[in-house]
């Protein structure tokens, strides 16, 4: 079964036992844009007991039933996502500047004017295939306007998460973001931190990944979000050719990643600051962390790797983010005025090396630690720097025996 196909039986299902139903929200906007919408949310005027009562408790799940959200399971063995079934509600006051305090059951009108933004407030019928709008979204699609819905303070005010989805979507969909929008995301952006670094972190994840990342970092430093978001955020104001150099590799980047884009956008800051700071306010994972580390730190290394001995560049060549440091080598290299020729021959060698087969890419040491044991050597503190040099030796083809290497080994220890 299809997600769409079960999104339409859920609402026939609530509509034939009475209810009010519709689809709800981004899975309206989305289909009005021709896109395919990752997942439906179902607005109802059933409460979450008749929701329950409608589809048995057995194939519901209580989690957010005191928002007024009860979640629909799939049939057995079907494979689609469960999908969020909400009542028409209107919300209570938000002291935390997330959540409301308290919900109150309502009508299809007074839910969509408790919701972010006009593309995100209409509703669907699938069973009569009509749009329900009470907002004005279907028009601001036209216009490709994103609007907050009624007062954009108070909007804001609800929830300051708003912020950071009004410049997801505007770059997101390349949308202009409405003038008192954007003047109310301005005057509230000190407020970001209500927000917690997770959530924070999600969206930049969702913008940084995008194909439109450009759009949503000049957004963001526009709307005064970014000098909140970021430690030292203003550094990247303070260096105007840093910060269009940025903006230009940025747009060059090929790759639809988040570790790239990120290591590209906040370059300036890196430098300053380490990745530590950055990564650990957006709360990322530790694999995203080292990646957008490594990255950072070895980018510039690979952009003149063909100048550099095959000991040095191999061991880099050989970790799992290499393609995607190459892919910054490249972005910044054919974002600058003239093109970086030099960082571009560094990229074509270092991909013809990494179509080498595995033998010849990364050959078996001729010595392990077991061999500088039968030769004597002792464990201590040159072990390493003696394993180190002979396998430098042998990449870069200066011994090509084990009998070589051996007295190799023997030379270093006794300081020859």
């Amino acid at each position: 079964m299809e997600s769409r196909t079960f999104a339409i039986e859920v609402v026939k299902t609530l509509q034939a036992a009475g209810h009010e139903a519709l689809w709800a929200g981004g899975c309206v906007r989305d289909q009005l844009l021709g896109r395919t919408p990752k997942d439906y949310d179902v607005a109802t005027s059933a409460e979450p007991g008749e929701v329950r009562n409608v589809f048995g408790k057995r194939w519901t799940l209580p989690i957010g039933a005191s928002f007024g959200v009860i979640t629909v399971l799939g049939p057995k063995g079907s494979g689609v996502d469960p999908i969020e079934v909400a009542t028409f509600r209107r919300d209570g006051g938000y002291s935390d500047g997330r959540r409301p305090d308290a919900v109150e059951f309502t009508d299809a009108r007074e839910d969509a004017l408790r919701r972010d933004f006009t593309i995100n407030g209409m509703f669907f019928d699938p069973i009569e295939s009509k749009v329900i709008d009470y907002v004005g979204g279907k028009e601001d699609l036209k216009a490709k306007v994103v609007r907050a819905i009624g007062d954009p303070k108070a909007r804001i005010e609800e929830d300051k998460l708003r912020m950071l989805r009004a410049i997801r979507f505007a770059s997101t969909f390349d949308f202009e973001l409405e003038s008192a929008t954007l003047a109310a995301v301005q005057q509230n952006a000190t407020q970001i931190g209500a927000v917690s670094g997770e959530r924070i972190g999600a969206e930049m994840r969702r913008m940084l990944a995008g194909p439109n990342r450009a759009v949503a970092v000049e957004l963001l430093r526009e709307s005064k979000l970014l000098e909140e978001i970021l430690p030292s955020g203003e550094s990247l104001y303070a260096d105007s050719k840093k910060w269009n150099a940025m903006l230009a590799a940025i747009r060059q980047l090929s790759e639809l990643d988040f570790s790239a884009a990120t290591a590209i956008t906040l370059q300036a800051i890196i430098e300053k600051l380490g990745v530590g700071e950055v990564v650990d306010r957006w709360k990322l994972s530790n694999d995203e962390k080292k990646s957008i580390g490594w990255i950072s730190k070895n980018w510039k290394t690979l952009a003149v790797g063909h100048q550099k001995r095959w000991s040095e560049i191999q061991p880099v060549l050989l970790h799992q983010d290499a393609s995607r440091a190459l892919a910054v080598v490249d972005a910044f290299a054919r974002s600058s005025t003239p093109e970086d020729t030099q960082a571009l021959e560094a990229i074509s060698f270092c991909r013809q090396r990494l179509a080498w087969s595995t033998d010849q890419l990364n050959p078996q040491p001729l010595l392990d630690g077991g061999d500088l044991i039968d030769l004597g050597i002792e464990r201590g503190p040159k072990f390493k720097q003696i394993l180190d040099a002979v396998r430098s030796a042998q990449l870069d083809g200066e011994i090509e025996t084990v009998a070589r290497a051996k007295e190799m080994a023997l030379e270093l220890a006794s300081g020859v």
